[in-house]
């Protein structure tokens, strides 16, 4: 709805000037003026009439649609500890291509009291700037029967991959709620996040969802999507790999009549503000690759790291390397390729590159910030997938007719922070080191490297970016997509002149480093085959190899056990050891191990030492990340938080705070229950209220009278368990409990629970 009084205020801090809502830049400093569409979680029936604002920003566009008309300024932040279900938002950052990433709360007086309503950034909406009006985009349930075969199976390959990912937060009920399930072009998303109920979905509730879909599916996959929603309501299918493969073969099948031709061009820049360029592309920068007629087409974008010293070697040697590796995986043809294992293969692929690196500084006694390493990001189209695999802070962007979306999640501390729920985004970039990266190529053994590998299937037209940060920095890629790169969509333009528009930008807007680009334009023709395709179940044992072969792992493979190792790409020469020396060899590296054991025995940090490699684009750091621990992957040892009081046993609470230390998790002795009980120590020094007397308000240090001690230990069924009633304390918190198991503890401030 048009409100002519409301404005969009300049983002530039120095201008901030007032803005019709229908301008793209601002009429006085010609600033890109973003517009964030937020949607509102709210429990009632609107957000707000349509034309209002709200908390002097918020402009009410729909029912629970908003504009922030300040993109400017920061939102106002929650607070995490308060808010459990905020985490599973943020733990879900990697896979915000379909879920909506928290972008703040608003406060709203409600008569005496206050709400507090999250706002998610991003939600799926078509929206039409000319008049300022907003649609929610269609219901899967609704856009099915207008796709093609291509796209419904597309849409099923999404929801399960994302199965499990949501069902380890405990919102899998999310992928079953057609409200919440949108479609936005070929993407699937989701407007919000649904929580389960005590008892999770599983795969045949899924599948009985599906079966819905099959009356308006496309005849050449009718009899497919039966298949499928059968088997998993009957457990033929049980576990999200076996149901990808099957929807793997049957998009291979379809594939074969969509006929994709790919375009590919890059350029690289030194930039104002450089003596030296320390990227790096291929195909080398100008230079138009066009397939068909060439029988493949990779882009490669490297960001090199340590300075003149080494940064443009670093890049260099990596695109190098991953070139030749990258052209044994292509020989193989695309029908007896395993998806799985051609990941695998890039992941080694990037390992490799990563080693020769790392050897050359060893050789060269590099140490801390002196060594050199770069950055990667790579794209390889193969027949109707798309292939992206990255390391450090280099992007990918996919564009489409519908939007520009960042597939790749940058590795530096800001993102592993909201990673592991500890901070939302938009708050976390602005700590200081937020860009600090936390792992790079060169930088230590592969073994520690941990390289991001995605597919993406493609059915429309697409434009893929892939850009060092010398464009992304400062958001540039969000503000002129739009106005740069969609134009190519439409036929208005071509790479070639967009790659010189894109570095023009990053010169003139940014201008503090190189730049790097690689445009990836991707175009299909696709014809409903006249042939039906049928699922082929196998068993969860094979469900991972299927009918496909491998793509040169064995040339791939890689020794954990070295420092640094560059895998030789030819067959060592073997050569004997007379029979005489065995024993004497034998007997020297023992003492030598003997040795060095003892050795580290008497060192202060005694068998293990971590070793720190910052490094440093802008402000580089390098830090482990560790896994963060959560209800799915609930270990012995292991200390959970009650966060408000929960039944158990025979009419007994446990009071909110609590701490209790896992001991095991087995299945549940209730005849057909199907779930499982964990068994608990508990910790903290409380008692528990009995019926009788439970008025002590929760969270108080009082204990009734009539309260009895805790049993020990405490057993409770995992449905209980969820991620409102408990917090699981991470790695890096204190442990409140001691080896005495009957400690007095004293509740944390801060629990850090996931």
């Amino acid at each position: 709805m048009e409100n002519d009084a409301a404005t969009l205020y300049c983002p530039n801090e120095n201008c901030q000037a007032a803005n019709p809502l229908t301008h793209k830049f601002c009429q006085r400093c010609s600033t890109p003026l973003p517009k964030h569409y937020l949607w509102a979680v709210v429990d009632s029936p609107s957000v707000g009439s349509p034309g209002e604002i709200l908390a002097d920003r918020y402009l009410v566009l729909d029912k629970f649609v908003l504009l922030d008309t300040k993109p400017g300024l920061l939102a106002l932040t929650p607070e995490l500890e308060n808010l459990q279900p905020l985490k599973a938002y943020l733990r879900l950052i990697p896979y915000r291509l379909h879920v909506p990433q928290v972008y703040g709360v608003l406060f709203v007086a409600d008569g005496s009291s206050h709400r507090e309503i999250l706002l998610l950034e991003k939600p799926p909406v078509l929206v039409d700037d000319t008049i300022q009006q907003v649609h929610l985009c269609s219901e899967l349930t609704t856009a099915w029967r207008d796709a093609t075969s291509m796209r419904q199976l597309n849409w099923l390959w999404q929801i399960a991959h994302l199965w499990q990912p949501l069902a380890s937060e405990g919102v899998a009920s999310s992928l079953l709620d057609s409200y919440v399930l949108r479609t936005e072009g070929s993407l699937v998303r989701l407007l919000d996040l649904r929580f389960d109920a005590a008892t999770s979905p599983e795969l045949p509730q899924l599948g009985e969802f599906w079966q819905q879909l099959v009356s308006d599916a496309k005849p050449a996959i009718t009899e497919f999507v039966d298949q499928v929603s059968l088997s998993l309501i009957q457990g033929e299918i049980n576990s999200t790999d076996q149901l990808i493969g099957v929807l793997d073969r049957g998009l291979a099948g379809l594939g074969r009549s969509q006929t994709p031709t790919i375009k590919i061009i890059t350029k690289t820049d030194t930039g104002p503000s450089r003596q030296r360029n320390e990227d790096a592309c291929s195909p080398p920068s100008g230079t138009l690759i066009n397939k068909p007629p060439q029988p493949t087409a990779l882009a490669i974008v490297c960001d090199g790291i340590g300075g003149h010293e080494g940064g443009n070697v670093a890049s260099n040697l990596a695109i190098e390397t991953i070139q030749q590796q990258v052209q044994q995986l292509t020989k193989v043809p695309y029908d007896h390729i395993d998806p799985s294992l051609l990941l695998n293969d890039l992941d080694k692929a990037v390992a490799i590159a990563n080693d020769k690196i790392s050897q050359r500084n060893d050789l060269e006694n590099r140490q801390g910030r002196q060594r050199m390493g770069t950055t990667l990001v790579m794209a390889l189209p193969v027949a109707h997938e798309m292939y992206i695999t990255h390391v450090g802070d280099s992007r990918a962007y996919w564009i489409t007719r519908h939007g520009c979306y960042q597939v790749t999640l940058d590795d530096d501390v800001a993102s592993r922070e909201v990673r592991l729920g500890y901070a939302i985004y938009r708050e976390a970039v602005q700590q200081s080191a937020a860009g600090s990266l936390v792992q790079a190529l060169g930088m230590g053994p592969s073994t520690s490297l941990h390289p991001t590998s995605g597919r993406f299937m493609l059915d429309e037209d697409a434009v893929f970016l892939l850009t060092s940060d010398g464009l992304s920095d400062f958001d540039r890629v969000e503000e002129y997509w739009e106005t740069e790169i969609l134009p190519v969509l439409v036929g208005e333009t071509n790479i070639v002149n967009v790659a010189d528009r894109l570095v023009e930008i990053a010169n003139t807007k940014n201008g503090h480093d190189n730049v790097t680009v690689a445009l990836v334009h991707y175009q299909v023709q696709y014809w409903e085959p006249e042939i039906t395709i049928k699922a082929i179940i196998t068993d969860s044992s094979s469900a991972k190899t299927g009918d496909f072969t491998s793509t040169a792992s064995a040339t791939l493979l890689s020794s954990p056990n070295q420092k640094t190792q560059v895998i030789p790409e030819k067959e060592p020469v073997k050569t004997s050891i007379p029979l005489q020396w065995i024993v004497p060899l034998i007997l020297v590296v023992a003492a030598g191990a003997i040795g060095f054991f003892l050795k580290q025995l008497r060192s202060p940090s005694g068998l293990f030492t971590i070793f720190s490699n910052p490094i440093q684009t802008l402000n580089p750091t390098i830090e482990p990340t560790p896994t963060p621990r959560s209800l799915a992957n609930l270990s012995p040892g292991w200390v959970i938080k009650t966060n408000k009081e929960i039944p158990f046993g025979n009419n007994q609470l446990l009071p909110r705070g609590t701490f209790l230390e896992v001991i095991e998790k087995k299945s549940n002795p209730k005849p057909a229950s199907g779930n499982f009980s964990v068994s608990m120590q508990v910790c903290a020094n409380k008692s528990i209220p009995t019926p009788a007397n439970t008025n002590n308000p929760a969270g108080t240090s009082s204990v009734p009278s009539n309260s009895k001690p805790l049993p020990q230990p405490v057993l409770l069924d995992l449905s209980q368990l969820n991620p409102i009633a408990v917090s699981v304390l991470q790695s890096n918190v204190p442990n409140p409990c001691t080896t005495g198991r009957q400690p007095a503890v004293t509740e944390p401030t801060d629990s850090s629970p996931t």
